[in-house]
């Protein structure tokens, strides 16, 4: 398969941005389709736009997590979920002050990967390991499930002689199937964002070392995925949410199998099979009721990455369908994902980071996020992930 190959990225000239591209053809192989690859150039994507969109990935996390996150494990009425428009409405007043919303595991731990990306130009699942368990035991009232700790106490144990060993042991050897891979790998997306393969890697072995079981790892790679995605769409244009559904559907097709001892060849395809409920939901007019039931029935508010990843998925993409102006499409995200209730710290969290990746930071109410925790270091957190970045074009160019 050939196409065009973007060599030397990144120039600089008087501390000032250019961008330079010089077009190779190049032939390569990939294990996905050309026609589900995203035609991307960087000539499109200016270094502004990329500023922008990891500062709205990291952040659209932050926000989720923190404005979700009292909310967490309620069963959502309507009277609740007015409640929660009311809340985000007093949040984006100007004037209004409160107490910050505190932030919890979710963004421990993706702060965490963000450093280990930034301080080692080269994937070092050892370091983000012991990155992990100095974050918990400096602050363990962040809210981790007690699996995790489990993992982290071994870790610290066995001195990481083997950072993989200790979650792959857990739940009788099967591994833990949760969200806690997803919820965090917001920062590999971003630093990856046009090396699709490496991105691939590098998610399934940071997911590994607190998740084993394919569906925690799936729930990793297709929310990782998904922001991706979202950061090579073009800003501005309104997202066609079919065509972001099919995208999706063609790369996790690699990821998912059948499972040889099944007598009746049946094949095992669980997150294409939420997918296709995403995209018949996104078809299909309800009443509110009647959808928030659907919802929940099929695609799931719990902290399982299968019943979770696909509904952040779902979040953003029925606001993109359902919001004209740009400027609302993260509000109205996070605000479906919180009113379904069960894990809405985290739900919130990973469909925050899918619409500040597509939307941007300006596209962010600078209110809601003032009243978040440590949302300046996340800014310059998502800039320094951003230059650790460029350096490393700079070395190959």
């Amino acid at each position: 398969m050939c196409f065009a190959h973007y060599f030397s990225l990144f120039l600089y000239s008087d501390k000032t941005f250019y961008l330079s591209i010089i077009v190779i053809v190049t032939v390569f192989s990939f294990p996905f389709s050309a026609s589900s690859m995203h035609k991307y150039t960087m000539s499109k994507t200016s270094y502004d736009i990329l500023k922008s969109k990891f500062r709205g990935c990291l952040l659209g996390s932050l926000l989720g997590d923190c404005l979700g996150a009292p909310f967490e494990g309620d069963n959502m009425t309507t009277g609740d979920k007015l409640v929660i428009k009311n809340y985000l409405d007093k949040l984006e007043e100007p004037g209004f002050k409160c107490p910050f919303k505190p932030y919890t595991d979710d963004t421990a731990m993706t702060r965490s990967v963000a450093k280990a990306l930034i301080d080692k130009p080269e994937p070092d699942f050892k370091f983000l390991a012991k990155l992990f368990v100095k974050e918990y035991f400096l602050e363990p009232n962040r809210g981790y499930g007690q699996n995790v700790v489990s993992v982290f106490q071994k870790l610290r144990q066995n001195k990481f002689e083997d950072v993989f060993k200790p979650a792959s042991e857990q739940f009788n050897g099967s591994g833990s199937l949760g969200n806690g891979g997803a919820m965090r790998i917001a920062p590999v997306a971003l630093y990856y964002f046009d090396k699709y393969n490496i991105m691939i890697d590098v998610v399934t072995n940071a997911t590994k070392i607190t998740h084993t079981n394919p569906l925690g790892v799936n729930g990793a790679l297709l929310q990782s995925i998904a922001i991706q995605e979202c950061l090579l769409e073009p800003q501005g244009e309104k997202l066609n949410v079919h065509n972001f559904v099919k995208k999706l559907l063609d790369k996790m097709k690699v990821f998912e199998y059948e499972d040889e001892d099944d007598l009746d060849g049946v094949i095992e395809e669980p997150y294409r099979e939420k997918l296709l409920t995403v995209q018949n939901l996104l078809l299909r007019t309800y009443d509110q009721d009647e959808l928030y039931d659907e919802i929940l029935e099929t695609l799931g508010n719990s902290i399982v990455a299968l019943n979770s990843v696909p509904t952040a998925v779902y979040c953003f993409l029925k606001a993109c369908a359902e919001t004209p102006d740009l400027r609302n499409i993260f509000r109205n995200t996070i605000e479906y994902a919180i009113g379904l209730g069960g894990d809405t710290d985290t739900i919130a969290s990973m469909a925050g980071a899918i619409a500040g990746a597509y939307v941007g930071e300006e596209n962010l109410n600078v209110n809601l996020v003032r009243h978040c925790e440590k949302h300046n270091e996340i800014i310059e957190m998502a800039d320094n992930l951003l230059a650790a970045r460029q350096e490393i074009e700079k070395k190959v160019s």
